[in-house]
């Protein structure tokens, strides 16, 4: 009587069979209904990666930019971002770079949702001379939102041609302030933030997109040391980070004064965070032409792989 109240060995082996294919059922259930929560979160795709001149460079006919003109296929677009919300099947573009037209066919084209506007770091010709393809002669867009710092708009609506963008209403400026956070949905935010950077028509700002994760855009800084405030610090609350990796190091201009142009040198940030575990969150981004590190095939790219960093790609996706 009391051998009936245990179980055989045999009955104690389907128990354990099905115990352990419960545990992998609910386990493949958990991974897959996370992984369709993260389809529908809101997300960044990477539009491109090269400094406002792009990959090849206007006149350049040194080994950087030679095979390039030979091949098409090889051209690296200006620095750019969407951000996309599949909830509502919206997306917006921050910076309008001279590749926009491409850039704007292209997440269009990928999600086949409505373009809602454009936010801009600052007034170098890579990040807003886009903004045309909205005018007259082109698009002949209506009250396209454009968000701006308050220097950006004042020289947007001071300055032809961009004024006329503000005067046919092909654009509505939209005048954002210094780490104030807006809302674009229920669930998604973007808030601009100043970086010390060559102002010489506008101020520049990075941006904070968020939704239950976090992204940081600083596709233009001048030295780190500028800056006040810690960048490890920043690029630990945020879970990626795109960063400006203009110049792989000192050597890459023979002949110009570098001073003029005092962007974080990539080789300068790895030392920075070499110690820190967000570098696993750093992706390079504005690489200028001369950047060896365009080159997927290079030793410099092969060596910030190494050291546990990444360059952005065109097309990569960041969900939030």
């Amino acid at each position: 009587m009391i051998a009936n109240l245990f179980l055989s060995k045999q009955q104690m082996k389907k128990v354990n069979y099905l115990v352990k294919n419960l545990a992998k059922f609910f386990l493949f259930a958990l991974f897959f209904s996370s992984f369709i929560l993260a389809e529908n979160n809101p997300y960044i795709i990477v539009l491109g990666v090269a400094q406002d001149g792009g990959a090849p460079h206007a006149a350049c006919e040194k080994e950087c930019c030679e095979k390039l003109w030979l091949d098409r296929s090889l051209h690296k677009k200006v620095s750019s971002i969407a951000v996309v919300d599949p909830n509502i099947k919206e997306f917006w573009i921050v910076d309008a770079t001279p590749d926009f037209p491409e850039q704007l066919e292209y997440v269009k084209q990928l999600t086949g949702f409505n373009f809602k506007g454009v936010f801009i770091t600052h007034a170098h010709m890579g990040h807003y001379s886009g903004l045309l393809h909205l005018g007259r002669e082109v698009m002949g867009a209506e009250k396209i939102p454009v968000y701006v710092m308050r220097k950006m708009k004042n020289f947007i609506e001071s300055n032809g041609p961009w004024s006329q963008l503000v005067e046919l209403n092909n654009i509505e400026l939209k005048e954002l302030s210094n780490d104030f956070e807006i809302n674009l949905t229920e669930n998604l935010s973007i808030k601009p933030f100043l970086v010390p950077h060559r102002d010489e028509f506008s101020e520049t700002v990075g941006f904070q997109i968020k939704s239950v994760k976090s992204l940081i855009f600083i596709p233009d800084i001048d030295k780190w040391s500028k800056w006040n405030k810690n960048i490890i610090s920043i690029a630990a609350k945020n879970d990626y980070n795109l960063l400006d990796g203009t110049f792989y190091n000192i050597d890459e201009l023979p002949g110009r004064d570098m001073s003029e142009i005092p962007h974080p040198f990539i080789v300068e940030t790895m030392k920075i965070f070499k110690s820190s575990s967000a570098k696993k969150s750093v992706y390079f981004i504005h690489l200028n032409h001369s950047n060896p590190a365009l080159d997927s095939e290079s030793k410099e790219r092969k060596n910030i792989l190494k050291k546990g960093f990444n360059v952005a790609k065109f097309g990569d996706k960041f969900y939030l």
